[in-house]
């Protein structure tokens, strides 16, 4: 059994990490009007210190933060703890929600002189509810804690949907709301089978206390799909695109860059600290060709979108699939358990650079659209010259999405890469090598439009707030700077060193297979001439690939496929959990 648990000296930071952004909230509700907005910057700005302080007071000793609610220790009572795992993410988050924060001031503030909407109160105080929520499910110890924590982060981002008010922007939120709900369901059942077996849910005695028995399994099985179908992991991203490419960018930022790493998070803690040693390698093995089915799935069908939200947003889908690879290449086959090491550093890494890159993109497009009125990507010629922020943000992002250097991604590449070496895992070596590739296309599919010139400089609808444009561009170069880690002190000197010359000759590679891409099966881009009928044939060809995909995804995302995939997920996870004997 687990050492008894005491708070530690500083241990009253985890709850003030938690407590603050709420405590801001209700006093942002509370005062309304202009001066929501006030409030809630004064409450970032706090947030993110306390954010700094945490991990001042880690980096300075080995001692794992630890506060005990009311003084009772598990399982009586709830432990918030800050283990490495929360330790990475906590100022990660606190990063892109100021970023975000930044942005979000042009479009949900009320200068002066204007009239009062309620849609700025609503942005602020729910931003604040996803921060809180979001710190929450990094710093539970138990499950139970973690399900109130996910519950609490879902009813904050349904509503960022629908800000606009929209009636398709409404029945994106209500899909999202319907199939998180059916998530919450699974997971909760699992947790009620785990509490029913073993009379604790606090994640260190479960640790202790678990073995492959039958409800393991099922909760086990449960509680993963429940998590993946809120993460939209395909095929479970029934809601997703809608959703994310709907919503106003600042919200879509949030969205996509913050509150999928929740229920994700939640996956890695789950499997990761609560059921090692249950994980078969067939699970693993699972779950990873889950993740690549969305990188194939979302880049393809990225490229066939008319729209940049909507292109962005299925790159979401694509790169969700990268956080589920890390599953199989950190499985011991000697141990029979999952154990960290590389591939869990290389997972991690992925998700913060996913998170800062993500992020910059849907305010780039955000500011393309407030810019144009629009965001056909097939009318955005000349929009380089006119917005070179705007775009040198978008290339960065798209930058760092491919995992080139000196990207964090990139640094998450090597090092699945080098554990799929390790583990003779190569086939997800080869996932990661395609992944970038197909990155590749739909970001020179968007760049080709936009630096595309024009004969006349093209008129914008309305100015672009250069706060904005700044802080887009600062996430994006954080992003992209992220890998230069490596060449800094223990404890980041272990990361690959990303100015190695071979790497920008890979790098060059992945840049030409992606325009390669792009003109084979991208939508908009003009046909290859020359060739003949073969360089014809092979036009029509990959245009119906890209195109059969799209429909393919179309069926996925109807509600009776979609609810049906829910169940088969759970059925084949199950199976895939039983031990062989």
């Amino acid at each position: 059994m687990p050492e008894a648990l005491a708070t530690t000296p500083d241990g009253v930071l985890l709850v003030l990490a938690v407590m603050v952004p709420f405590a801001g909230l209700l006093v942002a509700f509370a005062f309304g009007g202009r001066n929501a907005q006030r409030i809630a910057l004064l409450t970032i700005l706090a947030t993110a210190g306390v954010a700094a302080a945490i991990t001042a007071v880690a980096l300075r000793g080995d001692t794992t933060l630890v506060y005990l609610l009311g003084g009772w220790a598990p399982p009586l009572g709830i432990a918030l703890r800050a283990d490495p795992l929360a330790l990475v993410m906590i100022p990660a988050i606190a990063l892109v929600i100021v970023g975000i924060a930044l942005y979000a001031c042009a479009d949900f503030g009320t200068p002066a002189g204007l009239r009062e909407s309620r849609a700025p109160l609503v942005f602020w105080v729910l931003l604040l509810a996803i921060w809180g929520a979001l710190n929450l499910v990094f710093l539970s110890g138990d499950l139970f804690t973690l399900y109130v924590a996910l519950e609490l982060l879902t009813f904050g981002a349904v509503p960022f949907v629908a800000l606009d008010g929209k009636p398709e922007t409404l029945r994106a939120a209500l899909r999202y709301a319907l199939y998180a709900l059916l998530g919450s369901v699974f997971y909760l059942l699992g947790t009620v089978l785990l509490y029913g077996a073993y009379g604790t849910l606090d994640i260190a005695l479960l640790r202790e206390l678990v073995r492959p028995e039958p409800v393991v399994l099922v909760a086990a099985a449960l509680m993963t799909v429940g998590l993946l179908a809120k993460t939209a992991l395909f095929p479970l991203h029934l809601w997703l695109p809608p959703a994310h490419g709907g919503a106003p960018p600042a919200a879509s930022a949030v969205l996509s860059g913050l509150v999928i790493k929740g229920s994700w998070f939640l996956v890695v803690r789950l499997w990761f600290d609560v059921l090692p040693g249950v994980v078969t390698w067939s699970s693993a093995q699972l779950l990873a060709a889950f993740g690549a089915a969305a990188i194939l799935v979302g880049n393809v069908v990225a490229l066939r979108q008319e729209r940049l939200k909507l292109l962005v947003a299925y790159s979401t889908v694509a790169q969700i699939g990268y956080l589920f690879l890390m599953f199989p290449l950190a499985f011991d086959a000697t141990a029979g358990a999952l154990a960290p090491g590389a591939a869990q550093a290389g997972g991690m890494l992925q998700a913060i650079s996913h998170a800062l890159a993500k992020a910059a993109m849907f305010m780039a497009a955000g500011l393309v659209y407030k810019a144009l009125s629009h965001d056909r990507i097939g009318e955005m010629a000349g929009i380089g010259r006119a917005l070179p922020l705007t775009v040198l943000t978008f290339a960065l992002a798209g930058l760092a999405l491919m995992g080139l250097p000196p990207s964090g991604a990139f640094a998450a590449k090597k090092l699945l890469l080098d554990a799929a070496a390790d583990s003779g895992q190569w086939w997800w070596g080869a996932v990661l090598d395609v992944g970038g590739l197909l990155t590749a296309s739909y970001v020179v599919l968007v760049l080709s439009h936009a630096l595309a010139p024009t004969a006349t400089p093209i008129a914008l609808r309305a100015p672009v707030s250069r706060l904005g444009e700044l802080s887009a561009l600062a996430l994006a170069v954080c992003s992209l700077a992220l890998g230069l880690a490596a060449l800094g002190p223990a404890p980041f000197d272990a990361l690959p060193d990303p100015l190695v010359a071979k790497e920008f000759g890979a790098a060059l590679v992945t840049l030409l297979g992606g325009a390669v891409l792009a003109l084979a099966l991208g939508l908009r881009l003009p046909p290859v001439r020359g060739g003949g009928a073969l360089g014809a044939g092979l036009r029509r060809a990959t245009v119906a690939v890209g195109a059969g995909f799209v429909r393919a995804d179309g069926v996925l995302r109807q509600w009776p496929v979609a609810t049906l995939a829910l169940i088969l997920a759970a059925l084949a996870f199950g199976v895939a959990f039983a031990p062989r004997s």
